[in-house]
């Protein structure tokens, strides 16, 4: 009888996320964390970091294009964008494809990522040789409080806010992404299951809509996150997500579109009672009055 190998991402204490594993491809513990390479038979090649899943060749497409279009188009024209995170080049790709971007900045503190994705997930790392991009590897929090004025896009692709990514979640840091945001600047930053999450995510939103004029909540699936129901708040000087200023669409998308975006936004019952919006009324309208 053939041995079936399987990994087991624990969600939650009570829940687990499973998949059929066809061989390791990559193993290395870094300075900072366990970083590995699976090929599974489901979702194809996955990489983990200290053992949750960030991200797999087959269901990719919805975190990067929601976390990385929604806020490109709804800046008018960004030149200038940070990505703190994402060492896997997902989100480097889909700004890539801006045209009108002149510098594109990674941020990741752990070169290892960047290196295993380089190695077994080229579909996803294809434009960490563009040449408008700068890999940095340094802490995020650290760099932002560097630089002022200084991006039009910020996007945080943090991963789960424990150890090393755990900076990235508390008000100093966006009170540095502010300040390091020019004139009409938008934030986004992955803010964990609706569900599974709850007082992370409700944690996040406040300190986020204390710091910036304008901020709002939208929604993806990512099928191999916890819950599969994913959450982003969005930030602004001055745009807003719900009337895009950009008008250029990339193509060959496959999850994002106009629709998809203004849909995003239409947040559920349950969680506009998370956050405590009255229902009908936009997000930053109820947290003027606050």
């Amino acid at each position: 009888m053939e041995m079936e190998l399987w990994y087991t991402e624990k969600q939650t204490p009570a829940l687990g996320l499973s998949l059929k594993v066809k061989e390791t491809l990559y193993y290395k513990r870094s300075a900072f964390q366990e970083i590995a390479v699976l090929d599974t038979v489901q979702c194809g090649r996955m990489l983990v970091l200290d053992g949750m899943v960030q991200t797999t060749v087959n269901d990719e497409f919805f975190y990067h294009e929601m976390i990385a279009h929604v806020p490109m188009r709804t800046h008018a024209a960004p030149r200038s964008v940070l990505v703190i995170g994402g060492g896997d080049g997902g989100v480097v790709r889909e700004i890539s494809r801006y045209p009108g971007v002149e510098k594109i900045t990674l941020v990741e503190i752990d070169a290892g990522v960047v290196e295993a994705a380089r190695l077994f997930l080229p579909e996803i790392s294809c434009a960490l040789d563009d040449a408008r991009l700068e890999i940095i590897y340094r802490d995020g929090g650290e760099y932002i409080a560097a630089h002022q004025d200084a991006f039009d896009v910020v996007i945080v692709d943090s991963t789960e806010p424990v150890a090393i990514a755990e900076g990235l979640f508390g008000l100093p840091f966006y009170q540095g992404v502010f300040q390091s945001l020019k004139e009409g600047g938008v934030l986004v930053a992955q803010t964990e299951s609706p569900l599974y999450n709850r007082d992370l995510l409700r944690a996040s939103y406040r300190r986020i809509s204390a710091v910036f004029p304008r901020a709002f909540l939208y929604l993806c699936p990512v099928p191999t996150y916890p819950s599969g129901l994913w959450s982003f708040t969005l930030a602004t000087k001055l745009y807003s997500p719900l009337e895009p200023a950009g008008d250029y669409l990339p193509a060959g998308l496959r999850y994002y579109s106009p629709e998809m975006h203004r849909s995003a936004f239409a947040l559920p019952p349950f969680v506009r009672e998370l956050l405590e919006l009255e229902p009908g009324l936009e997000h930053q309208k109820i947290l003027s009055e606050k």
